[in-house]
């Protein structure tokens, strides 16, 4: 996927109320191609899903003005924002219909694409008709019980006067302000899951599907539709964005490395299920003359056989850093059962899945240890210097790496302003190292490992300075 083109963002978003961010992940929300989230956590014995409808009353989230006393009240406005990022969720159903979404499903032949499962999955809050209410539309696309959770057990009741966020949840409202929680709900669909409709196979991709990206912070800032006032303070706790993001680096790992090590998604006849691997290494120009030169860089990360083709570590790379920076004692046993997995490749498919779910597990260990540990002001601080370590740096030796990599610099970048830790001018001072460094991978073909470690290296080394 390509860079879209920056203008296209002004007006969506004012200045660092959220990430200037990667156009290829901004632009899978603009075309709400490859969007969802799961609701099978929530579709369990009687749970209903009501639909959107039910949710928009003028006196509940349907108002023109975000003047609500506790809550904006302009939530289903904002859901529905025709080309904004924050509409992409309702966008995602009529995708579907589009001549993008025709053209995969022919190619794979799925027959309509509005009533494939294997669409409507992510496409759709997608629940079987027994929990459907009256007012409930496939059609809508991701609704707000996609991500909410079945509104049977709390819609009455959780805008009464005696109700609280934590009676909410336990009627089933989904607490979404927990990150590993909202990490689950946005990975299924953003990342992949065993459920139905909602792993982008090698074979889905091929017929025209693009790739799925994820990154938590970024994607909850994309798709905020609250203020964090101090009446949200007071409901449910302030928000670290170092934690949403650090949180969300493990459960990717933790996702990606758990479906891998499923045989009916780590393979594919007698392929491996592509999806898993970086794409570029082998999407690349092929030479075939005695002049040929290599096209990729041995990477000390990935102890693979030459020549075999490379995990899509993007996230790996990101929680070996998040590691070092914020769970020390646990980044020894995680970069050995890292290095345990990629090493695992050359060995056969029984030891990689092996190695997989050993990997798995350390992922979980650390995801449970950012979401509980405590943050500071210098935290994000901390991490992007680690990124930038002369550790980190030299596995930045691939497109999707790198693009994680500057990604994740932009995000804790303006956790830093939105924290309070540097202000909006000095940021704005070091905005043109920032672009530098989204230029180095403004497409795959364009991407060179060395001019993007530089342009990384100048852009941590601005912000290291505002310490």
């Amino acid at each position: 996927m390509r860079h879209a083109d920056k203008a296209r963002l002004a007006g969506l978003v004012p200045p660092w109320s959220l990430p200037i961010v990667l156009p290829f992940v901004l632009a899978a929300f603009l075309l709400a191609e490859n969007i969802g989230a799961s609701v099978a956590q929530a579709a369990n014995g009687s749970a209903r899903f009501e639909g959107v409808a039910t949710c928009a009353g003028s006196t509940c989230h349907g108002r023109a003005e975000g003047n609500g006393a506790v809550v904006r009240q302009d939530e289903i406005a904002s859901w529905q924002e025709p080309s904004s990022s924050t509409g992409a969720h309702s966008r995602a159903y009529a995708a579907l219909a589009s001549p993008r979404g025709k053209k995969i499903a022919v190619n794979l032949g799925l027959g309509a694409a509005t009533s494939a499962p294997a669409c409507l999955g992510c496409h759709a809050t997608y629940v079987a008709p027994a929990n459907q209410g009256p007012r409930f539309l496939t059609s809508d696309g991701v609704g707000c019980e996609t991500c909410h959770g079945a509104a049977s057990g709390w819609i009455a009741s959780h805008y009464a006067v005696p109700a609280t966020h934590a009676s909410n949840v336990a009627n089933g409202l989904v607490p979404l302000e927990r990150p590993q929680v909202a990490a689950k709900v946005c990975i299924d669909c953003h990342f992949g899951s065993s459920d139905t409709g909602q792993f982008v196979s090698h074979s889905m991709m091929a017929a025209g599907h693009p790739r799925v990206a994820f990154e938590l912070d970024l994607f909850t800032a994309l798709q905020q539709h609250y203020d964090i006032d101090a009446d949200y303070v007071a409901r449910k706790g302030r928000p670290s964005s170092v934690r949403m993001w650090a949180v969300g680096q493990a459960e990717a790992v933790r996702r990606s490395t758990d479906l891998f090590a499923q045989d009916r998604f780590g393979t594919q006849g007698v392929f491996p299920e592509y999806y898993f691997y970086d794409c570029h290494s082998c999407h690349r120009g092929i030479q075939d003359g005695p002049q040929a030169n290599r096209t990729f860089e041995t990477n000390p990360g990935r102890p693979i056989p030459f020549g075999l083709a490379p995990y899509n570590d993007e996230n790996i790379i990101m929680l070996s850093a998040v590691s070092r920076a914020l769970v020390p004692g646990r980044a020894a046993a995680f970069d050995m059962a890292s290095k345990d997995f990629h090493r695992a490749m050359g060995q056969g498919r029984p030891q990689a899945a092996a190695a997989a779910q050993k990997l798995r597990g350390e992922a979980a260990a650390l995801s449970d240890a950012l979401a509980q540990r405590s943050y500071g002001g210098d935290d994000a601080f901390t991490v992007v210097a680690t990124i930038a370590s002369t550790v980190t740096t030299p596995r930045f030796t691939d497109y999707a790496g790198s693009s994680q990599a500057v990604m994740a610099v932009d995000t804790l970048l303006n956790a830093m302003v939105r924290e309070g830790r540097i202000t909006v001018g000095a940021a704005a001072g070091i905005r043109a190292n920032i672009n530098r460094a989204y230029d180095a991978v403004r497409t795959p073909e364009t991407y060179r490992p060395a001019q993007f470690r530089s342009a990384l290296g100048q852009a941590t080394s601005a912000i290291g300075a505002l310490r």
